[in-house]
């Protein structure tokens, strides 16, 4: 696996390469993107850190698995590349941005806009086989992952997590809520969304009163 890591993130994470199940995980990942065809592309398996250095980061935002369809995932969490159409979930995202902060329905499904603004965009697996959701997990990205949440909770303050889902919530233990700020909802997916679970959690534009409160730039969304 090519870890290509921002420095910032590298100074933080730098003794979990090292370890054990980060070295097992790492021959897992090669051995899968050798005789398998795996998501998202080799080189943007880090894209998450790499487009949000630690020092910018403001926001974050978690999802489970990166997408396991041809061309869409591209290393952050509910983001897919140009040209592609949009899975229903990031439909439901783009549809309470509409309604929330009532602005026009984003052109583009890939959010590197928003990673490039400090939200860190964090799929909790970072890879996956092709059309076998799930594939990857369990193998040592939790851990990894988990560790990056702890490490944004100890050493910064005033970060929003927008943690979405079962899933998600669980997260929540790993973030101390007397330093950041927290809000929580259902998935966006159609199964959540479609209960009730979604719509109207605005979570967006609650996120940027809280930046702006804290004198951070708000995210255009």
């Amino acid at each position: 696996m090519n870890i290509n890591i921002h420095n910032s993130w590298q100074k933080k994470l730098i003794s979990e390469f090292d370890e054990s199940y980060f070295r097992a995980l790492d021959s897992f990942v090669d051995q899968e993107y050798s005789s398998n065809i795996c998501y998202p592309p080799d080189a943007q398996i880090f894209s998450a850190f790499n487009l949000c250095p630690f020092d910018d980061l403001k926001v974050v935002i978690i999802g489970q698995d990166p997408y396991h369809g041809a061309g869409q995932a591209n290393g952050l969490c509910f983001s897919v590349a140009d040209h592609i159409s949009y899975p229903p979930s990031l439909i439901n995202i783009f549809k309470e941005i509409e309604s929330d902060l009532n602005i026009p329905y984003p052109k583009s499904g890939n959010l590197e806009r928003w990673a490039k603004q400090g939200v860190l965009l964090l799929n909790a697996t970072l890879t996956v086989r092709a059309h076998e959701a799930g594939s990857h997990q369990n193998k040592g990205w939790e851990q990894f992952t988990d560790k990056v949440i702890s490490v944004i909770s100890q050493e910064k303050s005033n970060v929003v997590f927008l943690l979405w889902g079962g899933f998600a919530k669980k997260k929540v233990k790993l973030i101390d809520e007397n330093k950041h700020i927290v809000f929580t909802s259902g998935h966006p997916s159609p199964l959540s969304a479609n209960r009730g679970y979604w719509f109207g959690n605005k979570n967006f534009s609650k996120t940027n009163a809280v930046l702006k409160s804290k004198n951070k730039e708000e995210v255009s969304w």
